[in-house]
């Protein structure tokens, strides 16, 4: 290299190093790059998130291109020095070139470019993407053989070099990539997240209890039938004779509402109108029970247990509410069963649901004992208690102040700090 001038030499020792840079700010922004928001861009016909996808496929001949051309631009690039320095310093020139050289390499080729890369991903990523799909075909033997040598190496501890799948995600990793997803907005991320909760509630959770569905008894008066058809709120309600358990089926409101409003409405139209009952077994997750309404093209039934006693009934919109929040009259009639009375103070209904009052309230009742806030205090009290009386669960305070007929009705909750 005597006959190349200094000038030179340092024209050489920059791109060198900018060499250099590019390899370390490939391999970061590569590994570093959103694999989802990838496939995304690839599938939408995105040039350089395809090849960054095809490069990663493989990440064996990914790395050891990459390795190749960074150690072999900084072996040059110490060598250029070395020969500036001598010529500069004469014998000196060695180690002082070797120490400029490392810091500039630290500074300049690896920590920049790799922080550039980490912070920028598909800026980095997607150009390189096109240079490195170029050079491995150009290096593909040396890369070939360094893969052989790579592979037999780590073949003994049974690893894949080559990825077969973008790598799968638990509900729980779900939960958190969708709660972390900056340009979702919190509504939609919510009901995302609600519909991973879905496995995780039964029908028993969302269902009206029994004691308080609300229904045509076909014993009673043909005026007060007509008077409770005419007055609901609901769409949808059970017939039966004398009690829920002597159930009828299920009656649509729409079926009847014409001969309703023109006053011609008799005993036996509502008779023929009822569609038969819809019986669901009692712990059928509601991600199971939406898809048997979907199959079965049904929007209610009665939730029954292993005896086939009916416990209570949920229809469709019990489901969704749980998804989107309340909607109906019906679920905005049990969201005012939580009264706010100030800052850590509620008066609760007895019948409400548990699951309900931890995601409305943010508290963390346990759910595996009890379905309802009375079925959980008499689980904790393991007796019905005789008047007023105080337990404390976690961290609330719980008094119950109305009993009726042994049953829970009101329940005072105060929220204490742990």
């Amino acid at each position: 290299m005597d006959d190349i001038s200094l000038n030179t030499l340092y024209l050489i020792l920059v791109v060198l190093i900018l060499l250099s840079g590019f390899f370390s700010s490939s391999e970061t922004g590569l590994m570093a790059i959103n694999r989802y928001r990838m496939r995304h861009l690839a599938n939408s016909g995105h040039r350089g998130a395809k090849r960054a996808q095809k490069l990663l496929s493989r990440p064996d001949k990914l790395i050891g291109l990459i390795l190749l051309g960074n150690n072999l631009v900084n072996i040059l690039a110490a060598s250029i020095a070395t020969v500036i320095g001598i010529r500069l310093l004469g014998d000196n020139g060695i180690w002082v070139a070797s120490l400029v050289m490392t810091f500039i390499v630290l500074i300049f080729a690896e920590v920049a470019p790799k922080t550039v890369a980490a912070l920028k991903p598909e800026r980095i990523a997607f150009p390189a993407a096109f240079v490195l799909t170029f050079l491995l075909k150009i290096l593909y033997p040396l890369v070939w053989l360094i893969n052989i040598f790579t592979n037999l190496l780590l073949r003994p501890f049974g690893i894949r070099t080559r990825v077969e799948a973008i790598e799968r995600l638990n509900r729980e990793e779900l939960r958190t990539l969708l709660q972390e997803g900056g340009q979702i907005s919190n509504d939609h991320q919510r009901m995302l997240v609600n519909i991973l909760d879905l496995e995780q509630a039964t029908v028993d959770d969302v269902m009206i209890p029994r004691q308080e569905i609300v229904g045509i008894d076909l014993n009673d008066e043909w005026e007060s039938i007509l008077t409770q058809l005419t007055q609901t709120l609901y769409t949808r309600m059970p017939v039966y004779r004398g009690s829920i358990d002597q159930v009828e089926g299920l009656l649509h409101i729409r079926s009847v509402i014409a001969k309703l409003t023109a006053g011609g409405l008799t005993f036996e139209d509502l008779k023929r109108s009822i569609r038969s009952p819809y019986f669901i077994p009692e712990g059928t997750t509601l991600t199971q029970q939406l898809l048997e309404f979907q199959s079965r093209e049904r929007r209610m039934g009665l939730v029954v247990d292993e005896y086939g006693d009916i416990q209570g009934m949920v229809s469709l919109d019990d489901i969704l509410e749980e998804i989107v929040g309340e909607f109906t009259a019906e679920g905005k009639q049990r969201s005012r069963s939580i009264r706010h009375l100030d800052d850590d103070t509620y008066l609760v209904d007895g019948a409400t649901s548990v699951r309900m009052l931890n995601r409305r309230l943010g508290w963390a009742l346990p759910e595996e004992e009890a379905n309802t806030l009375s079925g959980l205090l008499l689980e904790e009290l393991e007796a019905i208690p005789a008047g007023k009386t105080s337990v404390r669960i976690g961290d609330q305070i719980m008094t119950i102040v109305e009993i009726n007929d042994n049953v829970i009705g009101k329940v005072l909750i105060r929220t204490s700090n742990p």
